[in-house]
């Protein structure tokens, strides 16, 4: 029963949180924190706060417009160039790795590309309140930019949970949250 209710009580912050843009916790007007929709309507990408002292921002695929192919087999990470990755499903994947804020407000690291198992690098920021602006680039000269638009409604199929838990989006490893560290007690000698 205790499970139950705490499933329950994450997954009503995490619609609480939805409802107010994903600006809970925020730490500045341009925390790109929140659910977005990507410019070709395929994907929804949350983003949110991650690392050990929750520093940074990594990304997580919380609803696909078709995250099965036509036998009804969800899509898998199959490109991956990590063997243990590759059986993993699109849908709930980290994409966005770790990015850092920038001294110009932005936020930039790598970004994973599951179509061809590479990553690139990428930046971040809000355009206004609502739009997210995503520039990636192969190298510095081949570049471009998305905008992507802000989503506060839940879509049928959609991770609504916590990462991590049951019915949201799983982290990489090296991102996983960190537990805190267990205070150490001096020995007496």
């Amino acid at each position: 029963m205790n499970f139950v209710l705490r499933f329950v009580l994450r997954v009503a912050i995490t619609i609480a949180m939805m409802i107010l843009g994903g600006r809970a916790g925020a730490v500045t007007p341009n925390d790109p924190s929140g659910t977005w929709l990507v410019e070709d309507g395929r994907a929804r990408v949350r983003l949110e706060r991650c690392g050990p002292s929750r520093d940074r921002i990594c990304g997580f695929i919380v609803w696909m417009k078709e995250p099965a192919d036509k036998r009804g087999l969800p899509y898998r990470d199959k490109e991956n160039p990590d063997p243990d990755k590759r059986a993993r499903a699109l849908l709930g994947h980290q994409l966005i790795m770790g990015l850092q804020a920038t001294p110009e407000g932005r936020f930039a690291g790598e970004i994973y590309n599951a179509e061809d198992g590479k990553f690139y690098s990428v930046s971040l920021w809000r355009d206004s309140a609502d739009r997210l602006k995503l520039r990636g680039c192969l190298i510095k000269l081949l570049c471009q930019t998305q905008t992507w638009q802000q989503t506060l409604d839940v879509q049928p199929g959609q991770l609504v949970g916590l990462t991590g838990d049951l019915n949201g989006p799983r982290a990489d490893k090296e991102w996983a949250q960190v537990p805190p560290p267990k205070p150490t007690q001096a020995k007496a000698k």
